[in-house]
Order: structure tokens, then C-alpha cells, then sequence
């Protein structure tokens, strides 16, 4: 098991519309600054266990694809999807949790735990001109936490 990095927030509205936004994996491009749109594949048409999808990322100039399986879908409690690369080799685990809070909100986790091998490393470095995943992932991780609180809460 690799490093894990996880950003959490405070959410006035209900966990069921916060898990219906983190689900819709093709509108993910709406909040991250990094994804900037998945496609489901194989026939699947929503989150669900073992639905596949292809996500597509940009920094900058810089472009690149990855394979995506989701591997928890919990309606209004949990999402969570494995990465590999475009070769198949394991990337990251990824994972929203959702907690009731009160009567008003819930609290969203969003956190990602490293699967990377030395070589995808390496490779991911050159792709994206990331050298600190974690602490790269911890702040885009916090942009997308805030823009899906402001979509959920304006609903």
C-alpha cells in the first residue's frame, strides 16, 4: 500500500446530491482542475462496481489518458475508482467519502492512495511534470472539493 493523501469539507447539503456530483465521472472536468472529462466504457452508463471508464488529464501543455474502474459505489456515502496507465500498470486509488453531518451537510473526503511502481513513476513524472504527486494532489484535490461544495450547496 503507497502513501495516502487526503483533503477533506464541510458541505451544507445533502449527502445524496454530493455523492450524484462526484459519481457523474463525466462531468469531472467541471471541478478538477487536473481531469478534464472521463468517458464510460464497455457499455457502462453510470457509477456502479466494475464500471470502466477512460479519464483525460491536462497541466498546462501537457496531456494524458488513463484506464479507470470503479470499485465502491455506495449512493450518499462512498465512491471509489482504481487508475492505471494507458499500459495497464496501477496508478492510484481514489476515493470520495461522504459523512452525514448534522441535519444540513455531510463532510466529503476525497483522498488518493499512490499505487505507483517505479517505473510509472518515473514515466508519470516525464507526462506530467508532477515530481511531488502528494503535495500536488493535496491542493488540486482541495480546488475540486471547493467547486463541487459551491455546485452542491447552489443547488
Amino acid at each position: 500500500m503507497g502513501d495516502v493523501t487526503a483533503v477533506s469539507i464541510e458541505v451544507e447539503a445533502p449527502p445524496e446530491r454530493v455523492y450524484a456530483l462526484v459519481a457523474d465521472l463525466p462531468r469531472m472536468g467541471r471541478w478538477s482542475p487536473e481531469c478534464v472529462r472521463c468517458v464510460w466504457k464497455g457499455g457502462a452508463t453510470g457509477a456502479s462496481t466494475g464500471a470502466r471508464f477512460k479519464g483525460y488529464n491536462r497541466r498546462g501543455l501537457r496531456r494524458w489518458s488513463t484506464k479507470g474502474t470503479v470499485v465502491a459505489a455506495d449512493p450518499g456515502r462512498e465512491l471509489t475508482f482504481d487508475v492505471s496507465s494507458v499500459f495497464g500498470l496501477p496508478v492510484a486509488r481514489w476515493r470520495y467519502r461522504i459523512e452525514v453531518r448534522g441535519d444540513r451537510g455531510c463532510t466529503v473526503t476525497e483522498s488518493t492512495e499512490d499505487r505507483r511502481g517505479r517505473l510509472i513513476t518515473v514515466l508519470g513524472r516525464i507526462a506530467t511534470g508532477v515530481g511531488d504527486r502528494a503535495s500536488h494532489n493535496q491542493g488540486t484535490m482541495r480546488q475540486t472539493l471547493e467547486r463541487i461544495k459551491e455546485e452542491a450547496e447552489a443547488t
